[in-house]
């Protein structure tokens, strides 16, 4: 038995960059940052930031194309991959990657409302044909699958 799990709260770095492909499939991109704060020996308090890169995909690129902008405080349930790509100098370069199956919108809005805890929790499959593309194949479009906002 194996568990591929990663629960993170933290700050989006940068605006989404989201990417509709064919099927009418959305994939969107964003880096979060995650900080422990910490005293060390000299009494000093200490905060070290850990970049995450978040892939998300259907239900949850629309939200986050829609909703969520550089500085948003959000919940991320999802699980962790690495992939591997060939950088333009030829050489072979590997990214790891959070994948979201569960998004929740935490903190405050741009115009000051509170989020109340906005959710998109759809599962997805995933895999990966040929070079490390991510490519969708899911559960299938249902007509009236609305955010849940």
């Amino acid at each position: 038995m194996s568990v591929n799990k990663v629960i993170l709260v933290g700050n989006v770095g940068k605006d989404p960059e989201v990417k509709h492909l064919e099927s009418n499939v959305s994939v969107a991109n964003f880096p979060l940052a995650t900080s422990e704060n910490y005293t060390n020996k000299n009494g000093e308090k200490v905060t070290t930031t850990e970049w995450h890169n978040i892939v998300c995909w259907r239900n949850q690129a629309t939200l986050a194309e829609n909703y969520i902008r550089k500085g948003s405080q959000i919940y991320i349930d999802g699980r962790i991959r690495t992939r591997s790509y060939d950088a333009q100098d030829g050489s072979k370069r590997y990214i790891t990657e959070i994948y979201a199956d569960s998004i929740q919108l935490l903190g405050k809005r741009a115009d000051g409302s509170a989020n109340e805890g906005t959710k998109v929790n759809e599962p997805t499959h995933l895999s990966e044909p040929g070079g490390g593309q991510g490519s969708y194949s899911g559960n299938g479009d249902k007509e009236g699958d609305d955010l849940p906002f």
